[in-house]
C-alpha cells in the first residue's frame, strides 16, 4: 500500500542531479582533458559510497556490543551486518581491476594535476580503519608520524577525537572477557584445556622418538618444533608470560579474552557458542579483505608508478606494501590457529555445563 503522499521519482530520489555533475577533472582546467581522469574520479567517488555503508552498518554494531549486556538475538543481525560488510569488500576488491583498465601512461597524463591529493586524506577509510580498532599506536611508525599531517584542521580534529572512542576490537574484547563459561562450578577451562594439549604434545614427542626412518639430526629438529608449540601453550596459560608477549606486541587481545575466544572456536557446535564463532569469523573475514585491499592497491600503485613516490608525499608501493604486512586489527583470531586442538582430542564437556550451552525443552510435567 502506497504511504507517500507526493510522487516518488527516481532521478530526484537519488538526488542524481547532483550524483552525475560531481565529475570534474582537474586536467580539464589546464588545457586538454584526460581522458581517463574520469575513471579515476568515478572509481573514488564509489570507493566513498562504499565507506559511507560499511560506517553506517559498523555504526549500528558498535552499538550493540557498547551494551554491558549483549543478547543472542542481537546477534544474530550483528552477523547479518558484519556479512554484508564482507560482501561490500569482496566488491570492493573487485573495483579495482576495473581501475587497472587505466596504463601507467594513461595515469601520468593527468596525476601531475592531482598533487598533494591522496588516498591519505580520505576521511572516511580513516573512520573506517579507527572504528575497526586500527588507531595511531598500532599504525607503522611511518603511519604514527604522518597519519594526520596531511589533513586539514577540522578533518584532523575530528579523527583524533574520534580516537578517543571504543573501537569495535576494544568492545568485542570486554564482551569476550564477560563470558561466563571459563569458570563453571568445579569445571575450569584453563585446567581442562591445558591437560588436553600436554596429553597431546606428549603424544606427539612420544611418537616422533619411535619413529625409527628417520635421522637424528632430523628428530631432533621436529622436537624442537614440539618444544615451541609446547612453549607457547604453556604462555597462553601464564599470565605473567602471556602479558610479556602482549608487551612484546605477539597479542593485543587481553587473555581471559583470547582464552574466551579459543573456548568458543573448540566447541562452535555447541548452540550457546554458535553465533559467537559466527562473530570471531566474520572479524576474521573482514580484517582479511582489507588486507588483501591494502595489497591489491599496493600491487596496483606498483604498476602505475613502479618506484615513484606517491602524490601525497610517502614512498608509494614500498609504503603500501608495509601497510598490509603491519596494519592489521583482529591478528589474534588468526593466530588462535595454533592453539586449536583436534575434535577428536577435545575433553567432554561437563552434562551441568553442556546444558547451559544447549538449548532443552522440559515437557508438560518434566522439569
Amino acid at each position: 500500500m502506497q504511504k507517500n503522499t507526493t510522487p516518488c521519482y527516481y532521478g530526484d530520489y537519488l538526488q542524481l542531479d547532483k550524483i552525475l555533475t560531481a565529475q570534474a577533472p582537474e586536467s580539464a582546467k589546464y588545457g586538454n582533458e584526460a581522458h581517463d581522469e574520469t575513471l579515476f574520479i568515478v572509481v573514488h567517488q564509489v570507493y566513498e559510497l562504499w565507506f559511507k555503508q560499511v560506517l553506517h552498518e559498523l555504526k549500528s554494531v558498535l552499538s550493540v556490543f557498547a551494551a554491558t549486556e549483549v543478547k543472542d538475538e542481537q546477534l544474530t543481525g550483528v552477523v547479518h551486518k558484519l556479512k554484508r560488510v564482507i560482501t561490500i569488500q569482496q566488491l570492493m576488491n573487485q573495483q579495482i581491476g576495473v581501475m587497472e583498465t587505466m596504463t601507467p601512461q594513461d595515469f601520468m597524463s593527468f596525476r601531475d594535476y592531482l598533487v598533494p591529493a591522496s588516498g591519505f586524506q580520505s576521511v572516511q577509510f580513516k573512520m573506517l580503519e579507527i572504528g575497526l580498532g586500527l588507531k595511531s599506536g598500532y599504525r607503522i611508525d611511518y603511519d604514527k608520524n604522518s597519519f594526520y599531517s596531511r589533513l586539514n584542521e577540522q578533518d584532523r580534529l575530528f579523527l583524533q577525537s574520534l580516537e578517543q572512542q571504543p573501537s569495535l576490537f576494544e568492545q568485542v574484547e570486554k564482551w569476550l572477557e564477560r563470558m561466563p563459561f571459563l569458570e563453571f562450578g568445579d569445571f575450569s577451562f584453563w585446567q581442562m584445556y591445558q591437560n588436553a594439549t600436554t596429553q597431546m604434545l606428549d603424544e606427539d614427542e612420544q611418537t616422533v622418538r619411535s619413529i625409527i626412518q628417520i635421522a637424528e639430526h632430523e628428530r631432533e629438529l621436529q622436537l624442537g618444533e614440539i618444544d615451541k608449540t609446547r612453549a607457547k601453550f604453556a604462555a597462553l596459560l601464564d599470565n605473567d608470560k602471556y602479558q610479556q608477549l602482549q608487551q612484546d606486541g605477539s597479542f593485543r587481545l587481553s587473555q581471559r579474552a583470547m582464552l574466551a575466544a579459543l573456548f568458543i572456536s573448540l566447541y562452535q557446535e555447541e548452540p550457546v557458542f554458535n553465533l559467537p564463532f559466527q562473530v570471531l569469523t566474520c572479524l576474521t573475514e573482514i580484517d582479511e579483505n582489507l588486507t588483501i585491499w591494502r595489497y591489491k592497491h599496493a600491487m596496483m600503485v606498483q604498476r602505475m608508478l613502479g618506484t615513484k613516490i606517491g602524490t601525497g608525499g610517502s614512498s608509494g608501493h614500498d609504503y603500501l606494501k608495509r601497510t598490509t604486512e603491519k596494519n592489521r586489527i583482529f591478528t589474534d583470531l588468526f593466530h588462535m590457529a595454533t592453539f586449536l586442538l583436534p575434535k577428536a582430542s577435545l575433553p567432554q564437556l561437563p552434562q551441568t555445563l553442556k546444558r547451559q550451552l544447549g538449548f532443552y525443552f522440559a515437557g508438560a510435567g518434566q522439569p
